[in-house]
């Protein structure tokens, strides 16, 4: 058993991409599947599925690369805010990552959005995850 799932499912897409892998199984969540959503909007995924499964759902992350290069479209992506020190950060405060060429993920009362997003709709959350 792990303590902090979406390190778990962060870690989980870090090693596929390390590997080359295309598609990455991941044991689903609400939280997990709104992260996939907003790393697809963004373009850093290129699609995921939910597969059911007599326990817990299985998440399946279809990672993306460039044809000619083989990199990813994700350089990096980084736990913010962990289970024994929470980052919660007003509207004013939310993190800028790579000068606006990143994302920050944010889980607000409004649902799991970016950190863009979130400014726009004038709501402030917890930091989940920087991607870039």
């Amino acid at each position: 058993m792990y303590t902090d799932p979406i390190a778990d499912y962060l870690t989980r897409i870090r090693n596929g991409i390390s590997a080359k892998k295309k598609v990455v199984s991941i044991p689903s969540s609400k939280v997990k599947i709104g992260i996939t959503k907003v790393l697809m909007e963004m373009g850093y995924i290129s699609n995921y599925k939910v597969v059911e499964d007599d326990k817990q759902n299985i998440l399946k992350v279809a990672l993306k690369y460039d044809y000619i290069s083989k990199q990813s479209a994700i350089t990096k992506i980084q736990r913010y805010s962990s289970p024994g020190l929470r980052q919660y950060r007003k509207v004013t405060d939310i993190p800028r990552v790579r000068n606006g060429l990143g994302i920050a993920v944010l889980t607000t009362s409004k649902g799991i959005m970016t950190g863009k997003k979130a400014q726009s709709l004038n709501v402030g959350g917890e930091v989940l995850c920087i991607v870039y």
